[in-house]
């Protein structure tokens, strides 16, 4: 009997990329026993100031330099190609267009959950794919409360039943952006080849 394709949605501006979103994706590969893993650049994050957004054609380039010597994982440029604000549910609708036997599971950071009731169109999305949640340093899941989602029911049950513990790594892009920017080292924060494409484009240089 053919295995069905479990496919890993892990979306976001990364801004740049960096490891800790390569920890998260690895972890989501075992724990969900994924046959591959999409990483999505956005265009233009909906919920996200735009400023000191670099530009969507860099942004999924690091993508690829950073996952080329892995197998399972993937750069996916649906939304870069889309262009313009960049919605989860047309992502998820064009993935299963492309893939329609396949099962999604769409990977978010716990802080997300109280944030899904104000994604567009959330009750087309959530039919459409498993959301699991993975833990992030300063976020108490077991402080959150079904109410807490502002979802219908039984919507918020089963985004709580999703909850992964996954490995808690302080790295953010913001912190990288900074570092580049007052000339500092990004070594161990991101891979090499990032850290070389950021170097060679002259990115994150500040004013």
């Amino acid at each position: 009997m053919q295995i069905k394709d479990r496919i890993g949605i892990l979306g976001g501006t990364f801004n740049p990329i960096h490891l800790g979103h390569l920890i998260l994706a690895q972890c989501a590969l075992e724990s969900l026993d994924l046959t591959r893993l999409l990483l999505v650049p956005c265009a233009q994050p909906p919920h996200k100031p735009r400023a000191n957004l670099t530009a969507a054609h860099h942004r999924l380039a690091m993508v690829e330099q950073a996952i080329e010597d892995n197998p399972w994982m993937e750069a996916c440029d649906l939304d870069v190609r889309r262009g313009g604000v960049s919605y989860a549910i047309d992502t998820v609708r064009e993935l299963h267009t492309a893939n329609p036997a396949a099962k999604f599971f769409f990977l978010i950071g716990t802080d997300t959950l109280t944030e899904l009731h104000l994604w567009k169109d959330i009750y087309d999305l959530l039919p459409l794919c498993r959301f699991v949640a993975f833990t992030r340093p300063g976020h108490d899941v077991p402080a959150l409360q079904k109410a807490d989602l502002h979802l219908d029911a039984p919507w918020p049950g089963r985004l709580l039943d999703n909850v992964v513990t996954g490995r808690r790594i302080e790295i953010s892009s913001s912190d990288i952006r900074y570092r580049v920017a007052e000339g500092m080292s990004i070594q161990y924060l991101v891979p090499q080849p990032v850290a070389i494409y950021i170097a060679e484009h002259r990115l994150y240089q500040g004013g």
